[in-house]
């Protein structure tokens, strides 16, 4: 992502995972809290490095987010094979579980298959207890059609594009539906949202723009 990326491996379930570490520069807002991005499909050339995933880590990294990206198991130097979806939450959750410190606020977004895993790494987290659950989460058209998404609470930023022909917006909509969830919809944008990451980028920052510690004023 930049200069400053911090890039290592942690054990994961099937061996190696590779991950991406970007923290505030010196002097900027720091608020001290974690967000874990995950990257699309990994059999449809889904990376940690993908320019959605980036973007999201782009947009929090200037308001004090540590963003954590990685490749999910059999991607880049990640080890071992895909795992019909269910393996992924774990890669998800043993990266977390090797960065995240106790107590530290977390954040969790992903990207289309991404998006999936985010959901279903936040429902394990939250019947852990308070301690552990995702203070929010941010989903970029999450995959909705070919997996089954858990239900996220209605603080949740969804931005879904209006010609994404990969995941439609009626199958969003439809998911979204039944949890009063809001949706951010960018008009004339298409799965990769090419032309409209900008436009993305605004729309997480600004939904993101007061997040603090729960103590904080």
């Amino acid at each position: 992502m930049n200069p400053a990326t911090v890039r290592s491996t942690i054990p994961g379930p099937q061996g190696a995972l590779e991950c991406a570490l970007d923290r505030p520069a010196a002097g900027a807002p720091n608020h001290g809290a974690l967000a874990l991005l995950c990257h699309p499909h990994p059999l449809h050339g889904g990376t940690m490095d993908n320019k959605v995933v980036q973007t999201l880590a782009r947009a929090l990294v200037p308001l004090g987010f540590t963003t954590l990206r990685f490749n999910f198991r059999g991607i880049g130097a990640s080890a071992g094979q895909w795992a019909e979806g269910q393996g992924e939450i774990d890669d998800a959750l043993a990266v977390l579980a090797a960065h995240r410190q106790p107590g530290q606020p977390l954040v969790l977004g992903g990207f289309s298959f991404g998006g999936y895993v985010a959901t279903q790494a936040a429902a394990r987290l939250a019947a852990l207890g308070p301690e552990q659950t995702a203070r929010r989460l941010v989903l970029v058209a999450p995959a909705v059609t070919n997996f089954v998404a858990a239900a996220v609470p209605t603080d949740t930023v969804l931005v879904q594009g209006e010609l994404d022909d990969v995941v439609p917006m009626q199958a969003v909509l439809d998911w979204a539906r039944p949890q009063q969830l809001p949706v951010t919809v960018l008009p004339g944008a298409g799965h990769f949202f090419h032309g409209q990451l900008p436009a993305l980028k605004q729309i997480v920052q600004l939904a993101f723009s007061s997040f603090a510690r729960p103590d904080s004023p």
